[in-house]
């Protein structure tokens, strides 16, 4: 509405300026004055002596015949030109109108001069709107054509390989960096043709790795080209060093976490290679020297306390061995290490192991990381959310180990612990660890949780499964665990 109302006001203010600035250095403007000039004197001569001509001579054809100059007038040089005209017919003519006893024949004179007056604004005023609306489309389209021309420049020198298909899903168009991509013949073939069977509408967004070894994401925009046409613009955005960023930060995040479990590994066996075999030697020790004949029963008493601080010494050493690295994960698998590690739950707490699908030996990073995963959720449910009951589900799939924690503990909010520094909040650095285990196999993990609303952490990753697992090791397990084995 602005931009209609701004038009109107331009078109005024340009009839303004033409009526008042009407073309006086043109000499065909002065011979359509002079030719008035010549017409309103015929008319003077004819008005004064009548005895020129006929008395069948009609009266009003010489102010008729002004329609003739000032309408070629207006068509030369629009409402400018009209208007001056018509104003110098009008003076001219004002002597005639004066002439006594009616020899001017003022009522006729006036009527026809109105007559050609209104005739000549009018016509004029048509003439300049459309020489108006001419220039505005002459504007508009010269506008459009430096867009498509600045358009075309980007386009070809866009070092951005870029395709334009049309609705048939041909390459219509290609830039010279898309040419030496793809190859030279790319206009009129298919779009599945083009990368390599691939359908780029499909793939908007993802990226490719092509044949030169570079990965491009493909940006797909849809240009209209009509009512009912469109045309989709394809720009290969090279993301080569980013990925590149990308595969090395997952490398160095893998070497991380294989440096990681082998200091694991290498403590745990320290641990019960060492000091476990130690306190329970000592505590062996002690035993003996308890049954010496001679020994004061308050020196036995003594020893015994001490022989069963050793082996609760012994206990937690296992404990702490076993989290670190445990036996059952290498030995038997994923099934019967978690099965372990629900066992050692506090038994007051309703804690339950559910494995659906056939059990299997899957390849060891899957089955260290599903162990990770369950374990880190169990320790922030057990740490931070006093649950009553929690509930463990693995499922064996065909190509996925899908993993589920949850309990009716007291809950958090997941958005706000995800923007908490990890300095102050270990939950979030277990969930970012628990994410990046998941992410470097390319699987995913996802937390539901709310103020006391309890509390669900799902992971799903890819497998390759390798070998049976015997289950039948945990299927008679502990009060609190219960094992389901469905096929």
């Amino acid at each position: 509405m602005n931009t209609v109302k701004r038009e109107i006001e331009r078109d005024r203010d340009f009839s303004l300026k033409d009526v008042l600035h009407p073309p006086i250095r043109e000499l065909a403007f002065w011979v359509l004055q002079a030719i008035v000039l010549v017409i309103v004197s015929i008319h003077y001569l004819v008005d004064v002596s009548p005895s020129l001509i006929s008395a069948n001579f009609p009266t009003g054809v010489p102010v008729a015949v002004l329609v003739v100059p000032i309408g070629y007038a207006a068509l030369r040089y629009g409402l400018a030109g009209s208007s001056a005209t018509a104003a110098w017919a009008t003076v001219l003519w004002l002597p005639d109108l004066l002439l006594p006893h009616n020899e001017g024949h003022i009522g006729d004179d006036v009527m026809n001069l109105g007559i050609v007056l209104l005739v000549a604004l009018v016509f004029g005023r048509v003439v300049e709107t459309q020489r108006h609306a001419q220039r505005r489309a002459d504007a508009s389209s010269a506008r459009t054509l430096a867009v498509e021309t600045g358009y075309r420049q980007l386009f070809e020198s866009n070092r951005t390989p870029i395709l334009v298909i049309d609705e048939s899903r041909l390459v219509s168009d290609a830039n010279p960096a898309a040419r030496a991509l793809l190859g030279p013949s790319l206009v009129g073939r298919t779009s599945h043709d083009v990368v390599g069977g691939v359908d780029i509408e499909a793939h908007a967004g993802d990226v490719l790795t092509l044949g030169n070894g570079h990965d491009y994401r493909l940006n797909v925009v849809t240009m209209p080209m009509g009512p009912s046409s469109l045309r989709h613009q394809v720009n290969f955005e090279d993301v080569t060093e980013e990925r590149e960023d990308q595969r090395r930060a997952r490398r160095f995040a893998q070497q991380i976490l294989r440096v990681e479990e082998d200091q694991r590994r290498r403590l745990a066996r320290e641990l019960h290679d060492e000091p476990l075999q130690i306190f329970l030697h000592l505590a062996r020790r002690l035993e003996i020297l308890a049954t010496n004949v001679g020994v004061p029963e308050n020196v036995v008493a003594g020893l015994g306390e001490a022989r069963h601080q050793a082996l609760d010494a012994a206990a937690k050493l296992r404990s702490v061995a076993r989290d670190l690295r445990p036996p059952a994960l290498d030995e038997l698998g994923l099934a019967p290490a978690l099965s372990s590690l629900v066992a050692d739950v506090d038994d007051s707490l309703d804690v339950r192991l559910i494995v659906e699908g056939p059990s299997t030996r899957l390849e060891p990073e899957v089955e260290l990381t599903g162990f990770r995963i369950v374990q880190e959720s169990l320790r922030n449910a057990l740490r931070h959310g006093a649950p009553q009951r929690v509930r463990v589900n693995v499922t064996f799939g065909s190509d996925a180990l899908c993993l589920e924690v949850s309990d009716d503990g007291r809950g958090f909010d997941v958005e706000g612990a995800r923007h908490q520094s990890s300095l102050e909040n270990t939950t979030s650095m277990g969930i970012i660890g628990m994410r990046e285990r998941a992410s470097l196999l390319g699987g995913t993990l996802s937390i539901r949780s709310s103020p006391g609303g309890g509390t669900v952490v799902r992971a799903e990753v890819p497998v390759r499964a390798t070998v049976s697992s015997p289950l039948n090791s945990i299927a008679n397990g502990p009060s609190n665990v219960t094992v389901i084995v469905t096929p």
